[in-house]
Parts: structure tokens; sequence; C-alpha cells
């Protein structure tokens, strides 16, 4: 299933090995809920709940591919989900802190992460627009939630030199959007690509 994935991803022009590999190395049919298994090899997104989707694999390694996560990097990411995405960047990061607003989804997370073993991976409950500041600086942050502009706390908690991808709402379509930090400062490096993302919800947006 997962090889019909890493298929679709190629033909979109990804060609990062890591990236391909981890994306065969993780079976997403494990990451959706069970009445909607059957739809997981296609490239789709698929609802987990509380008005949330798993977004389309190939959005996911779009961002991933952006965000560039390298083997040692400590990685924040804001909107586990099911745990999809956090078992991907499992794979290419050192380890991988996770934000999920709704303690469901994170507990469907964790199960679904220790069921495959992704020892690398800690998911915690709350606001993720905060972040989590006891264990920042980050190398990368990804966020799964669209807002105007990146919240404060996240832009703070990113290492210099690192790298957020997020995407930013718009009037048409919300563009997910690559960031450096820069002499203390978020950089704009590029537009990654258009899509629909739930609305990021917190304190700081």
């Amino acid at each position: 299933m997962a090889r019909n994935l890493v298929e679709i991803i190629r033909r979109m022009g990804m060609t990062d090995p890591r990236l391909l590999a981890a994306v065969a190395a993780t079976p997403r049919e494990h990451f959706v809920p069970p009445r909607s298994a059957a739809r997981a090899e296609r490239d789709e997104p698929i609802p987990i709940g509380h008005g949330q989707p798993t977004s389309q694999p190939s959005l996911v390694a779009q961002m991933i591919d952006a965000l560039m996560p390298a083997d040692k990097d400590t990685v924040l990411e804001i909107g586990t989900g099911y745990g999809y995405q956090t078992a991907l960047l499992a794979h290419l990061a050192g380890h991988v802190y996770s934000v999920e607003r709704y303690a469901d989804l994170a507990e469907h997370a964790r199960a679904n992460l220790a069921a495959l073993d992704v020892p690398n991976v800690d998911v915690v409950v709350g606001d993720g627009t905060a972040g989590l500041p006891e264990h920042a600086p980050f190398d990368a942050i990804i966020v799964s939630a669209a807002a105007p502009s990146v919240p404060g706390p996240l832009a703070e908690q990113l290492a210099e030199g690192g790298r957020l991808v997020m995407p930013i709402a718009a009037t048409v379509a919300d563009i997910v959007t690559l960031y450096t930090k820069q002499h203390g400062r978020l950089e704009r490096q590029r537009a990654v690509t258009p899509a629909q993302f739930v609305p990021l919800v917190g304190e700081h947006v």
C-alpha cells in the first residue's frame, strides 16, 4: 500500500531518497480510523474527528520535503492528528515533539506510533500556537493548520538557521510557506504549494 504512495510522490517530483524511504516504511492504514483503512492508499485527506482531516500524503510529503529535517534535528510539529506525518518526521529527524489540541486524537496517535515501535516522539496535548518552550530551540517546525501569520512563540522557539513550514491563510487558498530564521528574524523563503487547511486555533493567532 505504501508503495503506491511512494510512486505518487515520486511522480510529483519529490526524489529525496530519505523521504521516499520514510513513506515506504510508514503504512498509512495504521494512521487513519479503522473504517477508513481501505482508503489509505489514495492520495486524499481522510476525516479523523473534530472536523479535522489527516492531509493527503502528497501534501504531507511536499511540506516535509520543504522542511528538510536532518538526522539529528529536533522537530516541533503542530497538529498531530492520528500521527502519520509524525511518523514520517520521526524517520528523518533525531526527535519529534508533536502538539495536538484534542486529547483523544493525541491518544490515537500515541497508540498508532507505539504499535509501529516509533521511539523518538513525544505527543503533547496543548495549544500549538504556544509551542513547547521547555524543549526549545527547535531545528525545524511544521504546522498543519492555517493562520494569517506565524505565531510569535513559534518564531521565537525556532533555532537560528532553522526552518519553519506553515500554511498562511489567504483569500482563495492557504499558501504553504517556507521560512528560515536569520539574525533572530523569520525570513520568508518561498511558497511551497497552495492548499486548504483547517484554521489554527489558539491564544497566539
